[in-house]
């Protein structure tokens, strides 16, 4: 397995040689690369790259530490999906919403490259895709509004680290591709004889009462409902012992803002089925936002989503890669 360090220009110094390394993608989006102390040579520094070529596994440095019990270093930092997720997209002043028109990679492009100049390039080809008057929503982040936009055209968002010729940076390429629904040749179970978690939550969060501007009487209060199908609505589904309840807070918000947040917020709080599995030995390999299937015959639990993580590792020689799909509990 090799795993390149650069400097923080991007230039390539050497292999970091049997070191381990954790990273996840879709949830804390960071990475931690673990150096026997034996084997540490100094020379990481703020904004030093790491990456496995050819992958999307990788990222900028953040920061050092040590472990005593480990005798070993440790390196952290966001992955590309990370640094996405650190960045906000702000409507223009006296403007509503950011909204945008054209071909996705060049919405990609007028989003993306500004911010991360000489580390990020959305690729040069010509999806054949275009959005008309798209309205990303207010102060969202820059991996959820790319993956929000990518989404509504059946598309995800692609990443892959790019090397250069001898001399030059490489560099993170973002693209767009189909998003690919494998549920019919893919589905995770017993069947494949490998170990699995397969979980239900019942007791989710069904009702998101929201509290925007406003004080007393007067405030902005939207009640939002999860309804039998997994959608949200404004009708109440769920009563009496099967109510859950909780109040988001926005004391900024008007009626529209307050609840686009709101079904934000209730979607991370509802009842999901989850599915997690080390697929390494499978021999396959699908993107976050790529739609398969996870069933378990004890449970019954079975679900068909859009993947919402992998986390890769490589510890000791062995590599691991496990999937994680949500699905909602009905």
């Amino acid at each position: 397995m090799e795993l390149i360090l650069t400097n923080p220009d991007g230039n390539e110094m050497r292999e970091l040689t049997g070191a381990d390394i954790d990273v996840d993608l879709g949830d804390t989006n960071d990475f931690v690369v673990t150096v026997s102390a034996r084997d540490w040579q100094g020379d990481v520094v703020k904004n030093c790259r790491i990456f496995r070529p050819g992958t999307e596994y990788g990222g900028l440095v953040g920061g050092i530490g040590t472990d005593t019990s480990e005798d070993a270093v440790l390196i952290k930092g966001y992955t590309w999906r990370g640094l996405l997720n650190k960045k906000i997209i702000e409507p223009p002043a006296g403007q509503d919403y950011r909204t945008v028109s054209g071909e996705l990679h060049t919405i990609m492009k007028s989003l993306a490259e500004p911010e991360f100049p000489d580390l990020m390039r959305v690729s040069g080809e010509d999806t054949g895709v275009s959005v008309s008057s798209y309205q990303i929503p207010r102060y969202c982040t820059l991996l959820d509004g790319l993956g929000r936009l990518l989404a509504s055209a059946g598309y995800r968002l692609k990443i892959c680290y790019m090397q250069q010729e001898q001399g030059l940076p490489g560099y993170a390429e973002l693209s767009a591709v189909p998003a690919v629904d494998y549920s019919d040749q893919i589905e995770l179970s017993s069947d494949s004889r490998l170990d699995y978690t397969a979980e239900v939550t019942w007791n989710g969060v069904n009702h998101l009462i929201c509290l925007g501007s406003g004080e007393l009487k007067d405030r902005t209060v939207i009640h939002l409902y999860v309804q039998a199908d997994g959608s949200i609505g404004k009708t109440q589904y769920y009563t009496g012992i099967d109510e859950v309840a909780e109040v988001y807070e926005n004391t900024n918000a008007e009626a529209e803002d307050l609840e686009e947040g709101g079904r934000d917020r209730l979607e991370k709080l509802m009842g999901k089925q989850t599915f997690k599995m080390d697929v390494s030995s499978l021999g396959m390999e699908v993107d976050i936002g790529d739609i398969i299937g996870g069933r378990d015959y004890i449970t019954g639990i079975y679900v068909k989503k859009p993947v919402t993580g992998k986390i890769w590792k490589y510890k000791d020689g062995e590599e691991s890669l496990e999937y994680k799909i949500e699905g909602d509990e009905t």
